[in-house]
């Protein structure tokens, strides 16, 4: 049981770093598409609908996994197939990076419309008045973000509660993606998916800014500054994920994060996280690097944890 779960997870990581996402009949786009048409039909501005909404379709993700999950015990190659093509389905890491990467050859070539038009991809905030310092800060923290969203948080879920618990994972965070928003429409219905993405990211987040942390000097950074960044700035931030991995990054690059945000819900000034220069392009493939350290590490110690949690 720990060797097959330990196996999936290396091989469905080895997966997203060889193919990245699946180019059609992505599980995820299909779940969004659901999750859409649902709230088409149950969308009310109340929390208690956006509960509903959140406990149904998490709920059949997970228990639709688990009863695939099990069915297949009795056949070991179609098993093992299955888990490692549904934590490959979790994961964003590689899509990830090439969108970052681009983006900051975008910059370096001078085309800032295309990097303007690309950073949709990356971040929620309104890229049209952006300049190439604002892009790249925003690549930056995105990169940082979305390693523990995209990468950690499903591996985690995974040894701990095997392809159900990946599958409920994204499940959530998807629907956070997709409603988990302050503006008119989304502020009660969204709280719930919301406040849950929260809840299940707080340790993979922690995770991510440990491993940031441990892999400092490799970007040319110090543990001391990391830490600072990741635990002292980070506790200013709003989100109560974002700001220690971001801090954690900030410190590890010896860049200075945070500034003014435009989304469609208005402006919100993000604390300054790490004491360095204000990030450029070049600090997007820096970050893609740290980014590549933290996944790896955490694709051995998941596994790791789950071979001996089952074992």
């Amino acid at each position: 049981m720990g060797r097959g779960i330990a196996a999936a997870i290396a091989a469905g990581w080895v997966a997203d770093r060889v193919l990245g996402d699946p180019a059609r009949f992505h599980p995820v786009a299909g779940f969004g598409q659901a999750a859409g048409a649902l709230e088409r039909r149950t969308w009310r501005p109340t929390r208690i609908a956006g509960v509903a909404q959140v406990a149904a379709l998490v709920g059949a993700v997970g228990i639709a996994t688990t009863a695939i999950d099990r069915k297949l015990a009795r056949r070991p190659l179609r098993h093992s197939l299955f888990r490692a093509a549904v934590v490959w389905a979790t994961l964003g890491g590689r899509s990830l990076e090439r969108a970052a990467l681009a983006l900051g050859e975008h910059l370096d070539a001078g085309r800032l419309e295309d990097a303007r038009a690309l950073a949709p991809t990356l971040v929620g905030r309104d890229p049209s008045a952006l300049d190439a310092a604002e892009l790249s800060r925003a690549a930056v923290e995105s990169v940082a973000e979305n390693t523990s969203d995209a990468v950690v948080a499903p591996l985690l879920w995974t040894a701990l509660l095997g392809v159900p618990g990946a599958a409920a994972y994204r499940a959530v965070n998807t629907l956070d993606a997709m409603i988990g928003y302050r503006d008119e429409r989304y502020r009660n219905f969204g709280w719930a998916a919301a406040r849950l993405d929260d809840l299940v990211n707080w340790p993979a987040a922690r995770l991510s800014a440990l491993l940031a942390v441990a892999w400092a000097p490799a970007l040319g950074g110090t543990r001391q500054a990391a830490w600072s960044s990741a635990w002292r700035d980070g506790a200013a931030h709003p989100s109560p994920n974002a700001g220690c991995v971001e801090g954690a990054f900030a410190g590890a690059l010896g860049v200075r994060l945070g500034g003014l945000n435009s989304y469609s819900s208005g402006l919100e000034l993000r604390p300054s996280l790490g004491v360095g220069r204000a990030p450029d392009s070049g600090e997007i493939a820096r970050s893609v690097r740290l980014a590549r350290l933290v996944s790896i590490s955490a694709m051995a110690g998941c596994a790791i944890l789950a071979w001996g949690m089952r074992r």
